[in-house]
C-alpha cells in the first residue's frame, strides 16, 4: 500500500491532489486542519493535512472519480453471483467514493479551539452560520493562540463595531411625526406611551399622541389612559382627513406619537390600507416594531411585508421573554436596518433602553441569564 501526506489550504484542494496522483481509488487515512508559516510564531496559514493511501493498480488511474471505475473493474472480476465478503468491499468502495464527493463540497470552516468555541455560541444564539463564520474570520487575521475568553471579547469588540455601522441606537427624531408599524401583539401601544413619557420626562419635548388603530377598541382605551395619566393630548383618526386634521392641530408641539393598527400584516394589502390613513411619507419618521420572542423566519417574513414604507429604524420589544438573540444580528445584516430601542416589560417609562451597541453585543456574547434593565 503506498502512502503519502498532502497539504493544501482547503478540503477541496487537498482531495484534488490526492485525485490527481492516486485517482479514485485513494482511501483518506485521515484528514486535520494544520498552521504553517508565520514569522515568529504569528501570521500563520491554516491549511488541510489529508493522509491518503492506495493499494497499487497495473492500469494507472484517472484523475476523476464522477464514473466509478475501481467499482465497475471489481464486478468484472467478481462472479455473478458475488459472495458475501466481495459484497462488502464493493459497498466500502462505494461509501468511500460518496464521501470523497461530499468532503471535496464541503466549505464549514474549522477554526481554532478557542474561535470554535465562540462558533458553538453564536450559532446556540440561532445567529445564521454564515454570519458567524464571517465575524470568526475576520478575527482570524492575525492572532490564533487566544483564550476562549479572549476570542470573545475580540468578538464583542467587533460586534460593537458592526452594530456602530448600521447606527443602533442613535436616535435623534429629526422630525415632528414619529409613527409606530407593526404586527398585531407585538406592543406598539405600550411603546409608544414609553417613548412619548421619556421624551416629556427626560428630554423636555412638548408631546401629544395620535392613534389610528380604530380595530381594537381596547387599544384605544389603553391609549387614552396612558394620555390621561400623562397629561398628554390624543386624537383618534379614522380616516386621512381626521388623522391631517390631528396633524394640523399638533402642529406646535414637539413631537408627535402616531400609533398605527397591526392587523392584516400578511395581507399585501395592509400597507396600501395604512397609507389611506396615514401619511407615510412626509415630514415623519417610521419605526418598524418587533418581538424578539417572533421566530427568525417569520421576522424576515414581516420585514419583507412593511419594507415598502420607508423606515427609519426597528424598535424591538419583549427582549425579557427571550435568551436568544441572534435572529436580530440575522435581520440587521440581512436588511441593513439598524435597532433604536430595546423594551424589555410593561412599565411605562422604565422598560425601555436605546439599543446601544455595546448592549447588544452583551446579548449576543454573554450568558443566556441576562438583566438588560
Amino acid at each position: 500500500m503506498k502512502v503519502k501526506k498532502y497539504i493544501a489550504p482547503s478540503m477541496p484542494e487537498a482531495l484534488d491532489k490526492v485525485r490527481a496522483e492516486f485517482g479514485t481509488d485513494a482511501v483518506i487515512l485521515s484528514s486535520k486542519v494544520v498552521y504553517t508559516g508565520g514569522f515568529l510564531g504569528m501570521f500563520k496559514k491554516r491549511n488541510i493535512e489529508v493522509v491518503a493511501a492506495v493499494e497499487p493498480q497495473p492500469q494507472p488511474a484517472k484523475p476523476r472519480y464522477d464514473t466509478p471505475i475501481i467499482e465497475k473493474e471489481l464486478t468484472k472480476q467478481v462472479s455473478p453471483q458475488p459472495d458475501k465478503q466481495q459484497q462488502i468491499v464493493l459497498e466500502e468502495l462505494r461509501s468511500i467514493r460518496k464521501w470523497m464527493e461530499q468532503a471535496s463540497e464541503q466549505t464549514d470552516h474549522q477554526f481554532p479551539a478557542a474561535f470554535q468555541s465562540v462558533k458553538d455560541h453564536l450559532i446556540n444564539q440561532e445567529v445564521d452560520e454564515d454570519v458567524v463564520d464571517e465575524i470568526i474570520l475576520a478575527n482570524l487575521e492575525q492572532e490564533q493562540e487566544l483564550t476562549y475568553h479572549e476570542a470573545l471579547q475580540k468578538t464583542k469588540n467587533y460586534l460593537e463595531s458592526l452594530f456602530s455601522k448600521y447606527q443602533c441606537g442613535n436616535v435623534q427624531f429629526k422630525q415632528k411625526f414619529i409613527h409606530l408599524v407593526g404586527p398585531t401583539g407585538v406592543g406598539k401601544t405600550t411603546t409608544i406611551a414609553k417613548l412619548a413619557a421619556k421624551s416629556m420626562i427626560q428630554d423636555g419635548k412638548r408631546v401629544a399622541l395620535i392613534t389610528t388603530d380604530t380595530y381594537r377598541i381596547a387599544a384605544i382605551e389603553q391609549l387614552k389612559t396612558y394620555s390621561n395619566i400623562l397629561d398628554i393630548p390624543l386624537e383618534i383618526a379614522y380616516t386621512m382627513e381626521d388623522y391631517q386634521k390631528a396633524r394640523l392641530k399638533f402642529q406646535e408641539y414637539d413631537l408627535v406619537f402616531v400609533d398605527t393598527a397591526g392587523r392584516n400584516f400578511r395581507d399585501p394589502k395592509y400597507v396600501a390600507e395604512l397609507g389611506k390613513i396615514v401619511d407615510l411619507e412626509h415630514d415623519i419618521e417610521t419605526y418598524l416594531v418587533l418581538s424578539a420572542t417572533t421566530k427568525a423566519k417569520d421576522l424576515m417574513m414581516l420585514f419583507d411585508q412593511f419594507k415598502a414604507i420607508p423606515l427609519s429604524k426597528l424598535i424591538i420589544t419583549k427582549i425579557d421573554e427571550t435568551s436568544t438573540y441572534g435572529a436580530l444580528l440575522n435581520l440587521i445584516k440581512e436588511n441593513g436596518i439598524g435597532i433604536a430601542y430595546l423594551t424589555h416589560g410593561q412599565n411605562v417609562p422604565d422598560d425601555i433602553r436605546l439599543a446601544t451597541p455595546s448592549l447588544l453585543a452583551k446579548l449576543l456574547t454573554e450568558s443566556d441569564d441576562q438583566d438588560v434593565s
